[in-house]
Formats: C-alpha cells, structure tokens, sequence
C-alpha cells in the first residue's frame, strides 16, 4: 500500500495500525537485565566507558596521593610516566568538584633547536604548539567546547612561564608542565605563585632538558624541597612508563 492511500485510511479511521504490531523484521527479544555476561567480573572491570582517575602503577598511585593531601607536588620522571595527564586530571577533578575556582596551566616556550621566529603569525600562535600538549590533555578529560567555554569565563587559563611574574594565584589549581626547562630563578618564581586554597603541582623529568645541564633548576629545587615536610616530592622510574613498552626499553639504553 503506498504512503498516500494508506495516510487516507489513517485520516478516514479505516487503518488499524494496530494489526501490523510485531510484524518487524528484526524481533527484538526481551532482555533479561539481572544477568550480565561480566556479573563474575565485576571487580575487575568497569560496565561503562567512565574517565575516571586510576593509577596503573606504584608510582602513579603515590603521586595522586601527594597531591590530595599537599599543596605543593614536584613529580619527577620520564617521559610516559602520566605526571602531566595525572596533573591535568587531578585539576579537572578539583574544578568539576568546586573545591578551586580556576586552573592555570604553564609550561616553558624553549626551543629545542628551532627558532620562534620562523614560525607564522604573531607571539600567541607562535606560543601555540608549545602549548598544545596542555590543550591535550584537557581535551582528553573535557569536551573541546567545553574547554573553550571554560577558557573564555576565565576558568582554564593556559599561559608560558614567562608570563606568570607577579601574579598571586589564589583558589586555583596550577600546573608547571616540563619544568626541566625552566632555570633555577624561574622555578623559584613560579613556586613564589601559590596563594591561598591552592595546589600547585610541578611536572618534569630532569635528563630531559633542552637547556644546558648546568641551567637547569628541577633537580637542585626537588632536592631542596624534599627536606620540607608540607611538600611532596614523587620520584616515578621506567617501571611507571604507561606508553608503548618500546619507551621503557629505549630510555633503559639511551
């Protein structure tokens, strides 16, 4: 029967749609919802895809703990270890919750043996890719319109090192990403930032810089500070590496 006639039948009051009830195509069965094929596993696995913070080693199980019970974490180690993506997520989290009132993430722009200059456009989009890993890891936990709403009412700021002289960050969460690449003065000035109901977290693996080895701070600075009992300093090893097993095994020989 085609559409017209049958919307005639319909208006007129000679169509039963009821007589094609259960004529689908696909049957659907009824579902039997107090049994899952994972009810054995429970403990082990998750029903739904949830982001939720969980730590997939010692080391990273350590530092989530550093930073819910100091205001001021330095961690340490190499590259895959998650010391940025715990960060972010540990800020979000804090955010999302109300216990702060804004995030501010910071990393040094240094060269690593190219030039700003030979980049397009004018100092905001020159800072851009070095700040792209931060804008990473924020969408990884926030929607991308989300991160951009929250940026344009002022609760995520992403800014280089080098403009955060002089401010106080109070009720905030704060991020110093790569800090391997900040001098000792630099460290000492961002440090000097933490204001009143807010955390500051610290990120970076020491041989790892782009600077001279002799310029530097991180690892003079986490030394110092280990003597402090109010701040934690978390040192994550090749054991805490949570990318391709590849990166574990080239940083045990290179």
């Amino acid at each position: 029967m085609s559409k017209r006639p049958m919307k005639r039948q319909l208006r007129e009051g000679a169509f039963d749609a009821g007589q094609f009830e259960g004529d689908d195509k696909v049957r659907r069965l009824p579902i039997d919802r107090g049994w899952s094929p994972l009810a054995h596993h429970n403990d082990d696995r998750e029903q739904g895809y949830l982001k939720t913070i969980k730590a997939k080693s010692a080391g990273q199980e350590e530092m989530i703990k550093a930073i819910d019970d100091k205001n001021l974490v330095l961690a340490l180690g190499p590259a895959g270890t998650g010391k940025t993506y715990l960060a972010i997520a540990k800020a979000v989290e804090a955010l999302e919750s109300g216990s702060i009132g804004r995030i501010v993430l910071s990393r040094p722009a240094v060269e690593a043996g190219e030039s700003l200059g030979f980049l397009p456009g004018e100092m905001e989009d020159k800072l851009a890719p070095y700040l792209r890993p931060l804008y990473d890891a924020l969408s990884d936990r926030l929607s991308m319109k989300r991160v951009r709403a929250l940026m344009a009412e002022g609760a995520i700021e992403i800014a280089p090192v080098g403009f955060m002289r002089g401010r106080t960050l109070n009720n905030a969460f704060v991020v110093i990403d790569e800090a391997q690449n900040c001098t000792y003065g630099q460290l000492k000035m961002l440090l000097t930032r933490l204001g009143w109901h807010s955390t500051m977290v610290v990120t970076g693996d020491p041989n790892q810089s782009d600077l001279l080895p002799e310029l530097s701070g991180l690892g003079p600075v986490a030394e110092k500070l280990e003597a402090v009992s109010n701040i934690a300093v978390v040192r994550l090893a090749d054991r805490d590496i949570v990318r391709h097993p590849l990166v574990a095994e080239m940083l045990g020989v290179l």
